[in-house]
This record gives structure tokens, sequence and C-alpha cells, in this order.
């Protein structure tokens, strides 16, 4: 089994807080290298995302390459489950997803599934409460995710090419995926060594 626990931070843009165990590793590097997966259709939907068996196409359909990966590293159900807004917010709030992995199928248990939703209870708790930029010096460092290298690599591609951080996000994507390279190594090389991507082409007049 493996654990995982992400938050939408802002525009949509995913970041991965944790992972813990191997099969957590797997699906977190595929979600981000791949830009789908459960966790990411439940940020999205902002609902629970409950799949016994990722060999099962009605419940796989928002995401079936990740399905079939997820399926080849050995992650054969999946289960991702939200925190609850609170009634006293207003306004959209970040978005705070604890995940599940295991490597058989099979759906958890009622007293498991309430285990994971007061983890990921607790966890939405102590990001409530964690210092923002300018409370104190230690602000800007209480959020640093594995994938960090990747959201940098994408800010420093949206510069260069002129565009918006998703599509930047998908121009990183797709030259990892045509380089058969994982992202997080693609992304270091840009952010560390000054690797830059080939310039986009120019837009063509006659397609608007």
């Amino acid at each position: 089994m493996g654990l995982t626990l992400a938050v939408d931070a802002a525009l949509a843009q995913r970041v991965s807080l944790a992972a813990e165990g191997p099969l957590a590793a797997r699906g977190e590097a595929l979600q981000i290298n791949l830009g789908e997966g459960p966790c990411i259709e439940a940020l999205t939907r902002r609902r629970a995302v409950l799949v016994p068996d990722l060999d099962a196409p009605d419940l796989t359909g928002a995401w079936p390459v990740y399905a079939q990966y997820a399926r080849a590293n050995g992650i054969r159900a999946a289960f991702a489950l939200c925190a609850v807004t609170q009634p006293d917010q207003t306004g959209p709030q970040p978005g705070l997803v604890l995940s599940v992995y295991r490597d058989r199928p099979g759906p958890l248990s009622q007293q498991d599934l309430e285990t994971v939703r007061t983890h990921v209870h607790a966890a939405d708790l102590l990001l409530l409460t964690a210092p923002r930029p300018g409370q104190n010096d230690a602000a800007d460092t209480w959020l640093l995710p594995a994938d960090a290298v990747v959201h940098q690599a994408t800010g420093m591609i949206s510069s260069r090419h002129q565009v918006t951080t998703s599509q930047a996000l998908a121009l990183l994507r797709a030259h990892a995926h045509a380089g058969q390279t994982d992202l997080h190594d693609l992304a270091k090389a840009i952010v560390h060594d000054g690797l830059h991507l080939p310039e986009l082409p120019p837009p063509d007049p006659t397609n608007p």
C-alpha cells in the first residue's frame, strides 16, 4: 500500500506534498508525468474518486493512459479523498487530497475509508494553520514539495516562450514523452543545467 498527499495550490497547479511507499512514488510520478489520474480528478471535481479495480474501464475513463501505466507499475486499485471545505470558509479554497494505492484490486473497508478521511481532515487543519509568506522567515519554506522543480521549470518555460503556465507544463510533458525522459529529470536539467527547450514554431497565419 502507498499513501500520497497533494494540494491544488493555485490556478489548478497541483503540488505533491508527500509520498510514502513504493506504490505511492510510482503513482505520483505517473500523475506528474501524464497530467492525469485519480488525484487530479479528485482535485478538479472536488469529490472522492474510489477505484477498486484499475482494470475497470468504466471507472478509469477519465484517465485511461494513467490506468494502463499504473497497472504496469503494480498498482491495481486507487482511492483519492478530498478534504471537506469548512462551512465558514468563503471563496475558492485550495483542495487537499489524500490518495491510497494498493497492489491488489478490491474496495477499502468502511473502517479504512474513515481512517483516510480522518487523516486528510487533520492534514487540512495543519495546512490552514501553516505560516504564509510575510509572517516569518520560515514561511517560504513550509511547502517544499518533491515536484517543486517541475513548477520552477514550468515558470521558466512560460517566461522564455511567452506562453501560459498550463501551456508551458504541456510543452514540458510533451518533450519528456518524446525523449522518453522522466519529467523530473528534464525539469532539473532546465532549472539547474541551463537546458533550453527548442523554440516554439511561429503561429500559422492561415489558422488563427
